[in-house]
């Protein structure tokens, strides 16, 4: 599933730097992750900046619009328009996350929780196969962050992800920042909860830096990957006995570039590091 270009760690395209990336081809970014809904339309600089990047570089499409989770049925116009989207760049996959964004046609903003339950899996199974059948590459979920439980669950999330994903047959766009700020949250051990996880599906991996607030800790992506979050990915990436990639995401506070990649280059160095050592091999985790 990954091909030999998406390897290595990169970097998510956002508007501060479109410019200055657009004017240096010479970036060393392995690749560039991009969410479709940004650059879907007609545009001005910054959607004619994103273009050249995305038919000039390798990339990756990250969606936050469709509702997977949700009842709304999906817009056609804009799973056309995706579809297109995907062809043009090469992307290998389309990721999406696994929670739901939208409640009768009104977009929350929020990437939402789904109820932990045997109704919850069969429903998104359902969906996720069924927006399958609309992209013209696999497509993967992601897991998110959460701060509260909806509703009694029958099930945790670790058997709730893995059912939804064997269920679905779709990869896995593991999130592993999401798993550790998870598991400060309800008190879990983050490489205890992986190694339950069916990790033959993980196809890419997020990594992103985090915000402690009292008690709570929010997935905020507004500052630096700290290095529990590091040797976590190194973990992973260990026990997925195989390389894929990566991708550095840093959507608030967003520094100039050149302060970006080079946290990009202290994670490639991880990465790198890691992938030297004798992998242990995932199987099912």
């Amino acid at each position: 599933m990954v091909q030999e270009r998406f390897t290595g760690v990169g970097l998510g395209l956002r508007r501060p730097h479109l410019e200055a990336v657009a004017a240096r081809p010479e970036h060393g970014v392995p690749f560039w992750e991009t969410c479709p809904e940004n650059v879907i339309g007609d545009g001005g600089r910054p959607h004619r900046d994103a273009c050249a990047i995305l038919d000039r570089d390798p990339v990756l499409t990250h969606g936050l619009a469709i509702s997977l989770g949700g009842f709304d049925p999906w817009d056609g116009d804009y799973l056309r328009e995706l579809g297109r989207l995907l062809i043009r760049t090469g992307t290998p996959w389309h990721s999406e996350h696994l929670c739901f964004t939208s409640v009768d046609g009104s977009c929350l903003h929020e990437l939402l929780p789904l109820p932990f339950t045997r109704e919850a899996v069969r429903h998104t199974v359902a969906r996720a196969r069924d927006l399958q059948a609309h992209l013209p590459v696999p497509l993967l979920l992601e897991n998110i962050t959460y701060y509260a439980e909806l509703g009694r669950a029958e099930m945790d999330e670790a058997a709730f992800i893995a059912e939804v994903l064997e269920g679905a047959d779709v990869g896995w766009l593991l999130d592993v920042n999401n798993v550790y700020v998870n598991a400060l949250n309800f008190g879990f051990d983050p490489r205890e909860w992986l190694a339950r996880m069916p990790l033959h599906r993980v196809a890419q991996l997020h990594i992103a830096g985090h915000k402690r607030f009292g008690t709570l800790t929010v997935d905020t992506h507004g500052a630096e990957v700290i290095d529990p979050v590091i040797e976590l990915m190194q973990w992973t990436l260990a026990r997925l006995g195989r390389p894929v990639p990566v991708l550095l995401e840093r959507d608030n506070h967003i520094p100039d570039l050149e302060v970006l990649l080079a946290e990009r280059t202290r994670l490639q160095v991880a990465y790198d590091d890691i992938l030297a050592r004798p992998m242990l091999g995932a199987g099912h985790g």
